[in-house]
Parts: structure tokens; C-alpha cells; sequence
């Protein structure tokens, strides 16, 4: 039988704050285990929370951007269930009034664009972190907890069940990313945690509007691993349900190093939880006129930005995504074309070379002035350098910052013209290929390709091509 994959995100995003959500311990990454902690995160008795202002700003400035409902009135409620990483025992979370319901996003897919619908997102805390002693939380012969995680504000974003495939899923999470990285609200680093994903999927028989039982899978650290389990996860449903079995409602752990899903427990239900309203933190209250200042924030967003660079600089959408992958390359390649009028070479070099050497050389794009690159594009442009030379350029100021025209006087890399200086290398060169020159006397115009390619070598690629050939040509007749 043919099944259609029914598919729904919920997306945890820690904000880019630096205190927590209740308590003013730090949020930076990568620090000693459980030295960022106060009686607030660890849960011991008496601590109070008190709400963090700016995780607030930037939950609404986040949810604005992905088109929802902004709530006048939320309330925080208890999450209660116990797990080593959650110190009290219950986490506060919202429930049934969250701080914002509804939303979209626009996501092109390959068969074109398509919006996918939210149902709500809320303000959270983040549990601490498990260190497991082994591949897997499953085979780990026993888990070590940091609690400095504990308390990072979250927002978590969860989708309607619309998305169809592993595919669609990553689609739609590389679009919110690069969303979210345009708000400023979070860093979205899946490798530090700061954006992760738990995915619900159930099958249905094409044409059929009933849902089948789902099944939620955790532990999806990479785009690829988001793709990958549900694919998987997708496939085994089929297979049990082909051979006539049942889909046991549960929660699964994505085993990357097998590429398969395996059962964790039993998949808990909202009651479970037994969520009630957070006795020590009153409603949250918000004037509709702050939200709108905070949507006045909102810096051009990733969609409109494509857009506008494709009308303004005649960029394909391909180059569009590229260019406006962050808003800081989208800055830096604005700041160039007000100054170089030819957008179609800028966009070349930017997309390609540019963008290589940056991966290469682990340097972010806003290390580098706009003005070196246009200064290294009009000498080429000028005809004093050539395109081999302004790569080798390209590298070293990308690496040092260091000017190109500087570069070219101090290590003499400038375009030879001089026919006193060639004139020696071409003899030289005709001397050491007697056949391809005598090839080109006898008609055989393709040599001098060859012969010149030969100068070209022995210079780096700095001769002057045209003047080589008038060169060649001229001691060749002789």
C-alpha cells in the first residue's frame, strides 16, 4: 500500500540572552560543567524565579517574524515529570495560554514554494544536559549531568502536521534558521544545541484523511540526522503496517551511528504532565504598543531580502540564497555594489572565491572590508593583474586583511607587459620546444597556445597574453 507521511516539528530554540530565564546566571557555552548555577537552577528550596525582560523581547521579536499571534496575556504553568536533568522535578513551561499562537512560514520545496502553518509557540526553560558514558543513551553504562544548561531561556515552536517527507523537514528548518539568525533573537548552532528538533510522524493511506498512531523521535542534532531518522522512521511504519502489525504510540531515539530508531518509553500524554499554573510567577502581561515596537525591530527578513536582491542586482534565486544566506554577507555584497556597478562579476567572485576562502580560512565575512574586495576587482578590471594572480590575492587578504594593491607592489606581482622583459622568456621558450614552434610555421596555429602557455607558466600567469602573441608571432617569422 502507498502511505503519505504525516509530519509535525517542535523546534526548541535557546535565545540569545546572557542570564537565564529566571535567574541571572550566565549562558555562555562550553564552560566548566555546573559552574554557571545558582539555587534557582539546581531547584533547592525557597530559590524564586524572576522573569528575564530580554528573553521576553526576543520570544515576541521571533514570534512576530514567523507571523503569529503575539498574546496580550500568557501564563507560565508547571511541566511536571521527573528526568536527572531537571532538577525540580517539573519545568516551567505554558500551557494552555502561551505566549503566541498561530504563525507561518514560506518554504520553497523543489516543487515549489509552500507555506507551513504553526500552531503556537512558548516561553520555556531549559533542562540541564546528560553526559553519557557510552555511544548512545541507550548501551551508556551510566549518564553524568551539567546543569549549566539548566534555565537557558527557550522558545519552542511547534508546527501543524504538514510537512511530508525528511526532506521537507529539513527544508523547513534551514529556512527557520536562517530566519531566526535575521532576528538576532539566537545563534542557532545545532552543534551547540541551540537549535534542536523533536519530530512526531505518523503514516496514512494516500487519499485517506485518518491519522495513524505517531510516533516521536528525539535526539536530531544535524539537519542530515532530521532528514535521515524520518525517512527511516517512515519506512519502518510502512513495513509493520504492510505485514499487518500496529504502531505502538512511543517515543524513539535517533541512533546515529546505526541510522536507526530505537524505542526509549512509552510516549506520554498531555496529562501526564499535569500542568497547572506556576503559583510563583504571576501572568504575563503585555501592552500591545510595546509588541509593535518590538516589531518595528525587525530587521528585512531573509524572504523580502532574496526578493529585493534579485530585482535591484539581476541575481538569480540561487545567487539570491547565497547572497542572503546572513544578513552579514547580504550587508557586506550591498556595501560593494554601491561602489562596483558591475553586480554580475561581484556576485561571481563573492558566491565562488570569495565564500571558498572564507570556509578555508574559518574567517567570518565581516572581518573583511567591502572596499579590499572592489579594490582587488578594479585591478583586475585594469588590466594590472590577472585572474590567477587576483585568487592568490583574494587568500592572503582574506587571511590578513591586507590591502591588494599593496600586495602587488610588494611582491611585485603585477601584469608583465614590458617586451624587453618578455622577450628573453619567449626566446628561451622557442629554444626548449623546437617542434611546437616549428608546428606553428607550418600552419599549425594551435602551437602558439602551447608556446604561450609555457611563458604564462614560467611568469605565474602574470604575462601579458597579447603582447606574447604579438611576440611570438613576430620572432617566429624571422
Amino acid at each position: 500500500m502507498n502511505y503519505e507521511a504525516v509530519i509535525g516539528l517542535e523546534i526548541h530554540v535557546e535565545l540569545q540572552t546572557r542570564s537565564k530565564i529566571f535567574c541571572g546566571c550566565s549562558t555562555a557555552f562550553g564552560d566548566e560543567p555546573n559552574t554557571n548555577c545558582c539555587p534557582g537552577c539546581l531547584g533547592l528550596p525557597g530559590s524564586l524565579p524572576v522573569l528575564n525582560r530580554r528573553a521576553v523581547e526576543f520570544a515576541v521579536m521571533a514570534a512576530l517574524a514567523l507571523n503569529c499571534r503575539v498574546q496580550e496575556r500568557s501564563i507560565f504553568a508547571r511541566k511536571n515529570y521527573f528526568y536527572p536533568d531537571l532538577p525540580k522535578a517539573y519545568q516551567i513551561s505554558q500551557d494552555d495560554f502561551p505566549l503566541a499562537w498561530g504563525g507561518y512560514l514560506e518554504v520553497d520545496f523543489p516543487e515549489g514554494s509552500r507555506r507551513i502553518n504553526l500552531l503556537r509557540a512558548h516561553l520555556e526553560e531549559e533542562a540541564g544536559k546528560l553526559i553519557h558514558a557510552g555511544d548512545s543513551i541507550i548501551s551508556a553504562a551510566y549518564s553524568l549531568v551539567d546543569y549549566n544548561r539548566a534555565g537557558v531561556p527557550l522558545l519552542e515552536i511547534v508546527t501543524e502536521p504538514e510537512i511530508r517527507s525528511g526532506r521537507e523537514a529539513r527544508l523547513f528548518l534551514e529556512e527557520l534558521r536562517t530566519l531566526l539568525r535575521y532576528t538576532g533573537v539566537s545563534d542557532v548552532k545545532m552543534e551547540e544545541g541551540s537549535l534542536r528538533c523533536d519530530a512526531n510522524i505518523s503514516l496514512r493511506p494516500v487519499g485517506s484523511s485518518k491519522l495513524g498512531v505517531r510516533t516521536e523521535v528525539k535526539n536530531l542534532n544535524s539537519f542530515r540526522a532530521v532528514e535521515q531518522a524520518l525517512n527511516y522512521e517512515a519506512e519502518r511504519q510502512a513495513r509493520i503496517l504492510d505485514e499487518g502489525g500496529e504502531i505502538i504510540q512511543c517515543t524513539c531515539h535517533w541512533d546515529d551511528s546505526r541510522k536507526a530508531t530505537a524505542v526509549m518509553r512509552l510516549k506520554e500524554g498531555a496529562a501526564d504532565y499535569r500542568y497547572f499554573p506556576d503559583p510563583d510567577l504571576p501572568p504575563l502581561t503585555l501592552e500591545r504598543s510595546a509588541i509593535e515596537a518590538l516589531r518595528d525591530k525587525l530587521p528585512e527578513l531573509p524572504r523580502e531580502k532574496r526578493q529585493r536582491l534579485q530585482e535591484r542586482y539581476g541575481l538569480n534565486a540561487e545567487e539570491a540564497a547565497i547572497i542572503a544566506a546572513t544578513r552579514e554577507m547580504a550587508a557586506f555584497f550591498e556595501q560593494a555594489a554601491e561602489d562596483y556597478s558591475d553586480h554580475r562579476n561581484l556576485v561571481n567572485w563573492v558566491q565562488g572565491d570569495l565564500i571558498y576562502q572564507l570556509r578555508e580560512s574559518g574567517k567570518e565575512i565581516t572581518q573583511l572590508s567591502p572596499v579590499l574586495l572592489i579594490e582587488l576587482l578594479e585591478l583586475l578590471d585594469g588590466g594590472e593583474i590577472n585572474r590567477p594572480v587576483a585568487k592568490e590575492l583574494l587568500e592572503e587578504m582574506v587571511k590578513s586583511g591586507a590591502a591588494p594593491r599593496k600586495l602587488v607592489q610588494q611582491r611585485g606581482l603585477g601584469k608583465i607587459a614590458d617586451r624587453g622583459e618578455l622577450a628573453p622568456l619567449v626566446e628561451q621558450v622557442i629554444a626548449e620546444n623546437p617542434a611546437a614552434a616549428e608546428n606553428y610555421r607550418s600552419g599549425k596555429k594551435k602551437a602558439l597556445a602551447f608556446l604561450v602557455g609555457k611563458v604564462m607558466a614560467l611568469t605565474r600567469g602574470r604575462a601579458d597574453p597579447q603582447e606574447l602573441n604579438r611576440l611570438f608571432q613576430e620572432i617566429l617569422k624571422k
